[in-house]
C-alpha cells in the first residue's frame, strides 16, 4: 500500500516557503562560513569558527552551499519536484543528525558540529520533512478523488 500524502493541500505554498527559507539559511551560513573559515584545514576541528549560530569548518561550509542550493532550487521549481527532495532531505538531515550526535565528542567529527549544529540539523529536518507531506502536486480530479476516497 502506498503512502497517503495529501494532493494540492491549501497550505502547500506556505510549506514550499518555509522549506525554501531553510534551503536560504543553509546556502548563507555556507557562503559565509566559507568565507570565514577560509584558509584553514578543510577537515579542522581547532580551528573551526561560529558562524550564524552555528559550529563550521571549510568542509561544513561547503556541503552546506550544496545542499542550500539543492533544497532552495528544488523548492522553487516546486511542483512534485520539491516534494521529492524535500522528502529526500528531510530523511537525509535526520540521518546526519544522527550521526554527528554519535561522533559529536569523538575524532570522527570531521564537519566540526557541536550540540547546537545538532539541534539545528534536527529542526531543519522537521521542517523540510513536514513540507514534503503536504506539498505533492496533482490534478484537481485526482484531488476530488481522493476527497470522495476519505
Amino acid at each position: 500500500m502506498a503512502a497517503h500524502f495529501p494532493i494540492n493541500h491549501h497550505l502547500r505554498p506556505l510549506y514550499r516557503f518555509l522549506a525554501g527559507l531553510v534551503g536560504l539559511y543553509m546556502l548563507v551560513f555556507g557562503v559565509v562560513g566559507f568565507v570565514q573559515t577560509s584558509g584553514a584545514p578543510f577537515f579542522t576541528r581547532d580551528e573551526a569558527e561560529w558562524v550564524l549560530g552555528l559550529r563550521t569548518n571549510p568542509a561544513f561550509a561547503l556541503l552546506s552551499i550544496i545542499a542550500g542550493v539543492v533544497v532552495l532550487g528544488a523548492n522553487l521549481v516546486g511542483r512534485n519536484v520539491a516534494h521529492v527532495f524535500n522528502q529526500l532531505a528531510g530523511i537525509v538531515l535526520t540521518v546526519v543528525g544522527m550521526g554527528s550526535l554519535a561522533v559529536l565528542q569523538t575524532e570522527a567529527n570531521v564537519f566540526a558540529f557541536s550540540m547546537v549544529n545538532v539541534i539545528v540539523t534536527f529542526i531543519m529536518a522537521g521542517v523540510i520533512g513536514t513540507a514534503s507531506l503536504y506539498d505533492r502536486v496533482g490534478p484537481v480530479t485526482e484531488n476530488r478523488a481522493e476527497g470522495a476516497h476519505a
